[in-house]
C-alpha cells in the first residue's frame, strides 16, 4: 500500500475542486466548486514529493484540451514534471499524438480516460495505438466512475460524461494488456471529504492483475486504514482536499511517516 500524492492544476494554479461540478457548459456560473486554491504552484508540491521520495502520484490538467485555460495548466504541468523527472504521471488532454512528449517532459506515465472512449464505449483501436505508442508500461487508464443502478459506470470527460462502460473483472482484465496501472476517482464522493466508496474500494480490492490506486473522499486517518483492511494493504490511495497542504485537517508528514514507512 502506498501514498500517491496529487496535483491538480485548473486554470493554471493548484486546486483542490469537487470534481462533479467540473462543467464545459459553463453551469455553476462555468466555475466548479473550490475547495483550496494554492498560493504556490506545481512545482512546490512535486519538489516536496521528490524530497520525501513519493512516487507515482498524478499530475491533472483539469482544463478542456483546446482553450487557453488548458494551454496554461499544462505549462505549469511540465514545470512541475520536471522539477521531479519519473516520479509523478500526467494526465489531461492526452492522446496518441502528444503522450510521448509528455513522457520526454518527465512523466513517469501518462493518464488517460477520453481519447480512448468513442460513443460511450471502449475505442479499443485508439486504445492499442495508444499503447502502442507510449509503451505499455507508461500507460495508466483512468476509470473514475459514478453509481448507476447499483453499478459502477465510468464518467469521461473529467466525469462530466456518464459512458455505457461497467467496471467488471472481465472488464478490468481486457484493459489490463494494454496498460500498467488503473487510477480510479470514486466520482460520487471525490472533492466532498464525507468518506470513501466502501463499496466500490471492496469490490476494487479483490482484482490483483494490476496496480490500482484509489481516489475519493478519504477524510480521515480511518478511511486509509479501512483501504488498508478492505485490500490487505494492497491498494494504494490518493488525499486531495482533506490534506493539510491543500488546506485540509490530515497531515501530510503523518501519512508519510505513519502510513508509507510503517
Amino acid at each position: 500500500m502506498q501514498f500517491r500524492p496529487c496535483i491538480d492544476i485548473h486554470n493554471g494554479k493548484v486546486k483542490q475542486i469537487v470534481g462533479s461540478t467540473l462543467s464545459d457548459l459553463g453551469k455553476t456560473n462555468g466555475h466548479p466548486k473550490e475547495n483550496f486554491v494554492a498560493d504556490k504552484d506545481a512545482t512546490y508540491y512535486a519538489k516536496i514529493y521528490k524530497r520525501d521520495g513519493l512516487r507515482g502520484g498524478h499530475i491533472i490538467n483539469l482544463n478542456m484540451k483546446g482553450t487557453d485555460e488548458y494551454e496554461t495548466s499544462k505549462e505549469m504541468a511540465l514545470k512541475a514534471l520536471s522539477a521531479y523527472p519519473g516520479g509523478m504521471q500526467y494526465g489531461g488532454g492526452v492522446d496518441d499524438k502528444n503522450a510521448r512528449d509528455f513522457i520526454s517532459a518527465g512523466a513517469s506515465h501518462v493518464i488517460v480516460t477520453s481519447f480512448v472512449f468513442n460513443n460511450g464505449r471502449v475505442d479499443y483501436d485508439a486504445l492499442k495505438r495508444l499503447s502502442e505508442t507510449v509503451g505499455r508500461e507508461h500507460l495508466v487508464l483512468d476509470l473514475s466512475c459514478t453509481r448507476v443502478d447499483d453499478k459502477f459506470v465510468i464518467v469521461t470527460d473529467r466525469w462530466q460524461n456518464i459512458s455505457k462502460e461497467v467496471i467488471t473483472y472481465n472488464f478490468l482484465d481486457r484493459l489490463a494488456f494494454y496498460c500498467d496501472e488503473f487510477l480510479i476517482h470514486a466520482a460520487d464522493v471525490e472533492g466532498r471529504g464525507s468518506g470513501i466508496d466502501r463499496d466500490l474500494v471492496g469490490f476494487l480490492s479483490r482484482y490483483k492483475r494490476v496496480p490500482i490506486t484509489y481516489a475519493g473522499g478519504v477524510h480521515d486517518y480511518g478511511d486509509i486504514e479501512l483501504i488498508s483492511y478492505l485490500s490487505d494493504n494492497n491498494m494504494d490511495f490518493t488525499v486531495g482536499s482533506c490534506l493539510d497542504l491543500f488546506g485540509g485537517e490530515l497531515s501530510y508528514d503523518r501519512i508519510v511517516k505513519r502510513i508509507v514507512n510503517r
